[in-house]
């Protein structure tokens, strides 16, 4: 039986709110869709905004857990879509064998990903320009959000984004995966690139992404060294926010129907 239910898993400084078009879209085709906030997300993003407490006590195992969570009281493996440090989730949850196929938008790295773009390094620059963040929930302004998720948006539809969708992000994660790769043994990205049992997994792109440019996701996919089913692709004149931006309807789909024609049983 073809998997009936879709997992949507938001990234970091936005909610599942950021699915609104993708959650309406696809109840519209028929399925059953999840967009699970991280744990204490069960607020709206101007609560989060008042009161950034949920995010300061967030980890990427509690992330992982709560996910694997809601996955484990579907009746069959759903397909996972995950946009930003949510397609690094998605990557471990398809790891740990949870999902019929996974697509991995806009993709976070997972652990050993050592390419650094300077657009990537100038939208994080806010959290990482001290180790002090680590213990704070950074907020963007909108010069700063602009250039890191909406750079090819409409000036006005990039504020209303910002307004509607902006929240601040945990220092501590972002600072993790950043010494991830230096650290010895397995960190909180780490998934095994050999593991032959996951599910197939598609890698999407936005040419003008600036925060997880396409060479991450490129670098990324090359890591995977199984024989499951890995792909890439890359979307001409889309910024990092792609479930928002105008055409997004084209990737929705098209994501999804990779998914669906590869997913296994």
């Amino acid at each position: 039986m073809p998997a009936d239910t879709i997992v949507l898993v938001h990234g970091f400084w936005v909610t599942p709110r950021s699915w609104e078009n993708y959650i309406s879209h696809y109840e519209a085709r028929g399925f059953r869709v999840l967009a699970p906030g991280y744990p204490g997300f069960e607020v709206e993003v101007e609560s989060l905004n008042a009161d950034p407490t949920p995010i300061l006590k967030l980890t990427v195992p509690a992330i992982i857990e709560h996910l694997e969570s809601v996955i484990r009281e579907l009746d069959q493996p759903p397909i996972i879509i995950g946009h930003s440090a949510g397609g690094a989730f998605t990557q471990i949850l398809l790891d740990h064998g949870f999902g019929a196929a996974g697509v991995a938008m806009c993709s976070a790295p997972t652990e050993g990903v050592r390419v650094v773009p300077i657009s990537q390094v100038k939208s994080t620059f806010p959290v990482l320009k001290s180790p002090a963040n680590r213990h704070k929930a950074i907020p963007l302004n909108f010069e700063q959000w602009n250039y890191a998720f909406t750079n090819t948006f409409p000036e006005e539809e990039a504020r209303q984004a910002y307004e509607r969708y902006a929240i601040p992000a945990n220092g501590g994660i972002l600072w993790g995966s950043v010494l991830a790769n230096f650290q010895p043994g397995h960190q909180d990205t780490w998934v095994d690139y050999h593991n032959d049992s996951r599910a197939p997994l598609l890698f999407v792109s936005a040419s003008e992404d600036h925060i997880m440019p396409p060479e991450v996701q490129r670098s990324n996919a090359k890591h995977y060294k199984s024989k499951s089913l890995t792909v890439t692709r890359e979307y001409d004149g889309f910024a990092h926010l792609v479930p928002a931006q105008q055409g997004w309807e084209r990737i929705a789909d098209e994501s999804l129907d990779w998914a669906l024609e590869h997913a296994k049983g």
